[in-house]
């Protein structure tokens, strides 16, 4: 009969579709869910996953903030859909004490000082996601790639699509073969694209030659390339120790106990120091969250470094939060005049511009954070939206 054989045909239809959902549930978890990094238990690795030695989970991803982020959230403030970058071509090499920065965009600098290249997070990609499924950039990047001097290292702080490239990573190891540095776990999925990675622990450290060592140093983040894979990897700031001064990169970071800037100044006196301070508000009126650290969260990163230059990133590229374009900087900006603090020591820079870094010299005083506290609550930032 007809519909027996339709019966069975959508019987066996069904048993398949079953079959198919259980083996989609058990195997692609266990896929995405990829092991970056094997070995013993530490105080910020449980022997699977890699965490916040202060306790603190630092991101919750919720329905609702996905939805606002991918879908519908008609009241953040407006972004330019592109901004005008005059980009630069940096000299070949910096010597005799001198130190060189170009901000290329988000969290990508280069640095030139005593004959070295340093790249942070390099990204020059449109889009910072996979398959360029990401947010695009508004900002073209500040120096052409083909305009790069050649890389001798490169550091790289986790594995958010948005500080590590893959393309870009497999562009520098084809022209330069640099040295990469990064966190445990992160080489493996660097070694995706063909290119090692040299993956060391907080406190370790590699010497590129006599004084001058790449040291991997604490931060407060989270990690994750699919979301289940999440903290399977570390992430990390690093010192870059060099004869005039050395150079701090935080790559991506919440504030956490706020002890890691001290544990990172106590290297040595540092020059130069690139903090993040923009996506920082994913709710209206938030001021920091877990994962990023805004204008004042930066602000006492840059004091517990010791009030090196410092120069702001992780802003003004790519929109991943619901502040204004330039609302990080006017509010960083704003802080430091508040709290006394000479605003240019730790002051916005255009992307593509470069910039000379003073030799070391006594720091500045130590900004006044119960006068920044008393602006915030007379609503001096509210309008920083």
């Amino acid at each position: 009969m007809r519909w027996r054989r339709a019966a069975r045909i959508g019987f066996g239809m069904v048993l398949w579709a079953v079959v198919a959902f259980c083996l989609t549930a058990t195997i692609v978890p266990h896929y995405l869910d990829r092991i970056y990094y094997r070995g013993p238990a530490s105080g910020h690795f449980d022997g699977r996953h890699f965490f916040n030695p202060d306790g603190e989970d630092p991101v919750r991803i919720t329905a609702r903030l996905l939805w606002r982020q991918l879908v519908s959230d008609p009241d953040r403030p407006r972004w330019p859909e592109h901004v005008a970058v005059t980009p630069s071509k940096p000299p070949a090499r910096v010597e005799g004490g001198a130190m060189l920065t170009t901000w290329v965009g988000h969290a990508t600098l280069l640095v030139q000082a005593d004959g070295l290249n340093i790249l942070t997070d390099p990204v020059w990609s449109e889009s910072a996601g996979p398959i360029g499924l990401g947010p695009s950039r508004v900002a073209d990047p500040g120096i052409r790639f083909e305009d790069l001097p050649r890389i001798d290292l490169v550091l790289v702080s986790h594995n958010h699509y948005d500080h590590m490239d893959l393309a870009t990573l497999k562009r520098l190891w084809q022209r330069d073969r640099p040295l990469i540095v990064t966190s445990l776990g992160n080489d493996g999925v660097i070694a995706e694209a063909g290119v090692p990675a040299r993956a060391l622990d907080w406190g370790q450290r590699v010497t590129l030659r006599p004084g001058i060592d790449a040291v991997v140093t604490r931060s407060h983040h989270w990690d994750s390339r699919w979301l289940a894979d999440r903290n399977r990897a570390l992430w990390s700031s690093f010192v870059v120790t060099l004869p005039g001064g050395n150079f701090f990169f935080a790559g991506d970071t919440g504030l956490g106990d706020g002890k890691w800037p001290a544990e990172a100044a106590a290297l040595g006196p540092i020059r130069l120091a690139a903090i993040p301070i923009g996506a920082f508000r994913f709710e209206e009126g938030q001021m920091a969250n877990g994962s990023h650290i805004g204008p004042e969260g930066a602000i006492r990163v840059w004091n517990g470094l010791g009030r090196p230059r410092a120069i702001p990133i992780h802003w003004g590229t790519f929109r991943l939060s619901r502040e204004g374009y330039d609302t990080p900087p006017r509010m960083l900006d704003a802080m430091l005049r508040c709290g006394g603090a000479d605003p240019g020591r730790f002051a916005a820079v255009r992307i593509g511009a470069p910039v000379a870094i003073a030799p070391l010299g006594s720091p500045p005083p130590v900004p006044d954070f119960a006068a920044i506290e008393a602006c915030h609550k007379a609503g001096r930032f509210a309008a920083l939206r």
